[in-house]
């Protein structure tokens, strides 16, 4: 299974524009920039746009867990707060952090935390995140 989303830059890092577009059509041209990444302009950024895939991974991955334990929550509940700093390198993701909060009728305290762990640590994004991945690239000039 492949999933395709484009983005297209014009102009240079501070003054450029961006859109971002999805192949589902869940994105169409989203506007992105400088100051919607490092300001308080309106308009989305890579690091929100992992943080939206995180929580929505994690969500069905912890719906999947509970779901081997014999428990059908009613809702889950997830946020992730992506965390990008100036490293000596350049900027970098460097922490996400997942607050879930969910009501599963039955589900003890415990189980409730087992699910949850394996669902952190088993969830495609969270694999993808968590681990160091192969950069491969087709390149030309148009």
């Amino acid at each position: 299974m492949k999933r395709i989303a484009s983005a297209v830059w014009a102009g240079g890092l501070k003054d450029g524009k961006g859109l971002i577009s999805a192949e589902s059509g869940a994105l169409v041209n989203v506007h992105y920039g400088f100051t919607t990444r490092f300001g308080d302009e309106k308009g989305t950024n890579p690091e929100e746009l992992i943080a939206a895939a995180h929580a929505g991974c994690f969500s069905m991955a912890l719906s999947g867990k509970l779901a081997e334990a014999g428990l059908a929550p009613e809702t889950i509940s997830t946020q992730a707060a992506v965390t990008l700093e100036k490293l000596e390198a350049g900027f970098t993701v460097t922490e996400i952090h997942l607050t879930v909060k969910a009501k599963v009728p039955g589900a003890s305290a415990e189980a409730f935390a087992a699910a949850a762990e394996k669902a952190k640590t088993g969830c495609p994004i969270s694999r993808l995140l968590g681990a160091a991945a192969k950069i491969t690239m087709d390149a030309s000039l148009a």
